[in-house]
């Protein structure tokens, strides 16, 4: 079939449309507007390795803002001044640097001190493994060689929590060795230091213990061998009718048990404690809150006077250095745009919600209010999305501790009275958590019960959400609450 046949015929319009391009420099604005702290810093420090027109330096009114840098001639009679005054700075004499300890009788520095003296490296402390305390101890033990080549394999499959994670059967078979040969070894190690490492299980790990502390053949003893489960489920009435004793014995036992150590290996857990450093400290100022921003431990970046002035300069630069040196001023610049308007943003955010939640920063995390990411948006003239990612990995020093700023939002649950303000997700879960606080442990409060009481304080919420609540709290069950008395 033919065009003309069809009625079909190619035409050529004109459409006129907006379209929104990401140029490098937005995606780099957006990108800096979500990092957290420490990755801005790392982001700061890579820039200016790769740009040698980026500086940092301690901020003072005697420096030009980087920001308002320019290509233009300004300026130039301020950086020969400090260039003249920072030439008498140069003129040091390094040997008043020196450690005292490195002169000889004669009060001349010793060439060969430096040599002596160990590396910063080396001077660094280290704390030892778990795997380095076990194979230092079995560094010490009277066993031999053979015996020692297999508690280095046993030694390699126990865990962080101090668990041997494979069984002696596979450690035999990998070394072509019988497996009485495995368990002896394994039953020196585990009289090892920290106690209870090597088990293969929870129950062992237990046993290993009371037996070090001389309780083998006790109650506690025989709880642990057959009647864990029953412990975990808080059956004391269970445990007592079957080992023949008082209740009152059980519990005694039971404080022994909990006074074991499930996991060995915690003490040389490698995980260390992250120290949170807040991005924004609330204050209270003349009976108004005042938002801050911590620019402690960031770089302060500035242009490089040297590479401006040489900008600047008249004389001959090759076209090649001058076109690589103005596109690194053009990135110098915008990164420190960005980072100011990163910092603006965050201002603003955190504004707002302090705006919001005056209540919380007031009297505490009981009257925290529902939040949703649009009405701070609206309340700022942004975007959700700009809001959402100024509130990722962001920190907030309040009057009440420190927090996220996402946790500031959250969802709301209505009131049964009418015209009463909703409250927040987070707020009723700090009154479940309180109430669970102040329960009687022999009558421990089930879950129905906890929405009968909520509906007191005029809070209308479902069965099932005060158990995903008490879930999320970390609360077991009333049946796993309860004591006899």
């Amino acid at each position: 079939m033919s065009w003309s046949e069809s009625g079909m015929r190619a035409r050529l319009d004109l459409k006129m449309t907006q379209k929104l391009i990401m140029t490098p420099q937005l995606q780099q604005a957006i990108k800096l507007l979500q990092l957290s702290r420490l990755e801005l810093t790392q982001t700061i420090n890579q820039e200016m390795l790769e740009n040698p027109l980026l500086e940092d330096t301690a901020a003072d009114s005697s420096e030009e803002d980087p920001a308002s840098a320019t290509l233009d001639g300004e300026g130039e009679k301020r950086e020969e001044e400090s260039s003249s005054e920072g030439s008498d700075e140069l003129d040091l004499k390094w040997e008043d640097y020196y450690m005292d300890d490195d002169r000889d009788e004669g009060g001349n520095y010793s060439a060969a001190s430096s040599e002596e003296r160990p590396s910063y490296e080396q001077t660094l402390t280290k704390a030892a493994s778990l795997v380095d305390h076990l194979l230092w101890q079995l560094g010490l033990s009277s066993v031999t060689e053979k015996e020692k080549e297999i508690g280095t394999a046993i030694i390699g499959n126990i865990d962080d929590n101090g668990y041997l994670g494979t069984s002696i059967e596979e450690i035999a078979q990998s070394l072509s060795i019988p497996i009485e040969s495995v368990e002896k070894v394994l039953k020196i190690i585990q009289g090892f230091d920290p106690t209870g490492v090597g088990a293969r299980d929870l129950k062992e790990c237990l046993l290993i213990q009371t037996a070090q502390l001389g309780l083998s053949g006790s109650l506690v003893d025989a709880i642990i061998k057959d009647h864990l489960e029953d412990l975990e489920k808080k059956r004391y009435q269970n445990i007592a009718k079957c080992c023949n004793v008082t209740l009152q014995e059980v519990l005694q036992a039971a404080k022994v048990i909990e006074h074991l150590e499930p996991k060995p290996g915690r003490p040389f857990s490698s995980a260390e404690n992250l120290h949170i450093i807040p991005d924004v400290f609330v204050v209270k100022s003349e009976g108004k809150y005042v938002v801050l921003l911590n620019d402690d431990g960031l770089p302060k970046l500035k242009i490089s006077p040297f590479y401006r002035s040489l900008l600047r300069s008249k004389e001959t630069v090759a076209e090649t250095t001058k076109t690589y040196l103005e596109e690194k001023f053009r990135s110098a610049l915008w990164l420190v745009r960005s980072i100011e308007q990163r910092n603006r943003t965050i201002q603003l955010v955190a504004e707002s919600i302090v705006n919001f939640q005056y209540e919380f920063m007031e009297k505490g995390i009981s009257y925290l209010k529902p939040l949703i990411l649009k009405q701070v948006a609206d309340d700022i003239s942004m975007h959700e999305s700009t809001v959402s990612r100024v509130t990722t990995n962001k920190y907030m020093y309040t009057p009440q501790g420190i927090f996220e700023l996402k946790f500031f939002f959250n969802s709301s649950l209505p009131r049964v009275g009418n015209g009463a303000e909703s409250l927040s997700s987070i707020a009723v879960r700090e009154m479940i958590r309180k109430m669970v606080s102040e329960e009687d442990p022999v009558h421990p409060l089930k879950d129905q019960e906890i929405v009968e009481r909520l509906k007191q304080n005029d809070v209308d919420i479902a069965r099932r959400t005060v158990t995903k609540y008490r879930a999320w709290l970390n609360i077991p069950p009333a049946s796993r609450r309860k004591r006899p008395f």
